[in-house]
């Protein structure tokens, strides 16, 4: 085999050196507060027997066989579009492979050249790899900040002449995944529609919590403020996967512009089977008694945070997204190797993930996690985070 590129290297060795190696990791028999499974859906065995039933009964091959515009689009895809449209108050949906794909298939055709995108600087990397692709102008506005999207607005026009039919977007998230908090989304959809702004609002961690777990957009009656919506599965619904919702024309469009739609092969039927199962569960009594489990252990955390008196080391979030500020990389390894020696995932957000100096614990919040867990793990932080 060929040597090894010595820039590749050297490029490895300077995250050794900065305790910043990222590596693959498989943790058995610990206590979940790592992944983003909220609701425990990815567990349900309900979920598995009507995926399986949904498969026998259409007679679905195992594989899509092709891309959506060749042989990849299959009846129970037209099925989950119309769940999704329905479930979400969206006029239509299409579904992607990943919420990586479908923000980078978003974020690359639609703004256009002469355009302008103004994204929260914590914007996920998918929306900011969409954005590189596409051939519209982006800056990004501080993280929350109303007035700093509305002077960078005013910058960017100063630094551009448009024509009269270029358009600005405007990119924000409904829970941010390293944060865990939300922005005033209903401050930002009345701001965008007076200024007549294009607004986009990624609702991956929000989505199967808030809203009757329809999301936030949904909670705040703003569907028809919002100009497109990103939904995943692979979060609280327990499944893999993602849709667009939004206007007709915008789903012909990305059916037509959308490359991480038309270059790849479809999801799989027993996937689109089991996002459908998941949505049915989300949508029964059995679904609102999860959320309502969740939404309890989000507050005894919260309560037990303050107890140990570890206020000013968590961020403020209401979210299943808990964060400690640990700060440096090597201090929030050992943290986590601590945690993880007493049975308990949870995993450190390393540089450059998050700004330096910013290094975390992201704790995540399930309704199958109980009072004790959360005790322990908040009283291991103080013992050997806080400090």
């Amino acid at each position: 085999m060929p040597n090894f590129p010595k820039k590749l290297r050297q490029r490895l060795e300077k995250r050794k050196n900065e305790n910043a190696l990222r590596k693959l990791s498989n943790y058995k028999d610990l206590v979940d507060f790592s992944s983003n499974d909220y609701l425990g859906l990815a567990r349900e065995k309900k979920i598995q027997r009507q995926a399986e039933g949904m498969m026998l009964e259409s007679a679905c091959s195992n594989g899509a066989t092709g891309s959506r515009l060749l042989t990849g689009h299959y009846p129970l895809l037209e099925e989950l579009e119309a769940v999704l449209a329905h479930f979400h108050k969206a006029q239509t949906a299409l579904v992607f492979n990943s919420g990586y794909d479908a923000n980078l298939g978003f974020f690359s055709s639609v703004p256009q050249r002469n355009d302008i995108v103004l994204y929260d600087e914590l914007s996920h990397a998918s929306i900011r790899d969409g954005i590189a692709l596409g051939n519209a102008k982006s800056y990004k506005f501080k993280h929350n900040d109303l007035k700093d999207l509305n002077e960078k607005i005013a910058m960017s026009l100063r630094a551009q002449s448009r024509s009269e039919d270029s358009e600005i977007y405007v990119v924000t998230e409904s829970v941010f995944s390293m944060d865990g908090d939300s922005p005033d989304l209903g401050a930002m959809a009345d701001y965008c529609a007076k200024h007549k702004l294009c607004l986009i609002v990624d609702e991956a961690h929000a989505v199967g919590v808030l809203g009757q777990g329809r999301g936030l957009v949904a909670e705040l009656d703003l569907e028809e403020k919002v100009f497109a919506r990103l939904v995943t599965f692979g979060k609280a619904l327990g499944c893999h996967g993602a849709a667009i919702l939004g206007a007709n024309g915008l789903k012909t469009y990305l059916i037509n512009f959308a490359r991480s739609l038309i270059y790849t092969t479809a999801l799989p039927p027993h996937t689109t089977a089991s996002i459908i199962a998941a949505y049915k569960l989300l949508d029964a009594p059995e679904g609102k008694e999860k959320r309502e489990r969740l939404y309890n252990l989000i507050q005894r955390f919260r309560s037990i945070v303050s107890e140990y008196g570890l206020q000013d080391l968590f961020l403020s979030s209401d979210s299943a997204i808990q964060v400690a500020v640990l700060g440096g990389n090597k201090r929030v390894r050992h943290c986590a190797e601590i945690l993880m020696q007493n049975g308990f995932d949870v995993r450190p957000i390393l540089a450059p993930t998050v700004a330096k100096g910013y290094e975390r614990l992201r704790i995540c919040l399930h309704d199958y996690n109980t009072r004790q867990e959360i005790r322990t793990v908040l009283e291991l932080i103080s013992k050997f985070g806080n400090g």
